[in-house]
């Protein structure tokens, strides 16, 4: 799909100074053709070179409520400190993503599954859904906008890397994004390596 015709799709409407713990960010809003609400937070100059970029699924239990069950709020965390850190980059925090896409209440639905004994594929696959059902066209738009054609992926998602390409970013280099890894989502981190193609330096342990 042409990257102009994403950016039709995706539009932003509104700049505001958004001061963090870790340093001064810019939110960018945006709205795409579905009504869903994305928001890129930027820091230094991005537009030109590779800047360090984080496209970041929504996970309201991890990202607001601190769920030890995934390790999405403390990537979240690490990546905001890791783009302060170097001055300059973006994160783009993609809206409608929860569950991978399947949404907040499946998610949880899902959740009962692997408390039964499943992991997070056949938990999805178990309520008939997908087990990845996530759309990154939005984020190409709103990287677009941005001024990024060339960036430093911060992810250990291969899939997001393509994913990306196809929607027409180039991503120069995949940049590792390692957390804590706890006894609550261990399992769940072994079975994105496993069964979903993550990749850490080291597998998960314990």
């Amino acid at each position: 799909m042409a990257i102009e015709h994403l950016r039709r799709r995706t539009r932003r409407v509104s700049v505001a100074r958004l001061p963090l713990a870790v340093g001064e960010f810019t939110a960018v809003g945006y709205r795409d053709r579905l009504r869903r609400e994305h928001v890129a937070l930027t820091h230094g100059r991005v537009s030109g070179g590779t800047p360090l970029v984080r496209v970041h699924s929504e996970c309201l239990t991890g990202d607001a409520f601190g769920s030890l069950r995934c390790d999405c709020g403390e990537q979240l965390a690490a990546a905001l400190d890791r783009i302060a850190a170097a001055g300059s980059g973006a994160l783009v925090y993609l809206r409608g993503h929860e569950g991978r896409g399947i949404g907040l209440v499946n998610k949880l639905r899902a959740y009962e599954w692997q408390d039964r004994g499943l992991d997070t594929v056949d938990a999805n696959l178990a309520l008939g859904l997908p087990v990845d059902a996530r759309d990154y066209r939005p984020a190409a738009a709103i990287l677009r906008d941005l001024g990024i054609e060339r960036l430093r992926l911060l992810t250990n998602n291969p899939d997001k890397v393509r994913a990306l390409g196809r929607a027409g970013v180039d991503v120069v280099e995949r940049v590792p994004l390692v957390v804590t890894h706890r006894s609550d989502n261990v399992r769940y981190l072994r079975t994105k390596a496993t069964r979903m193609g993550h990749l850490w330096p080291a597998t998960p342990e314990a």
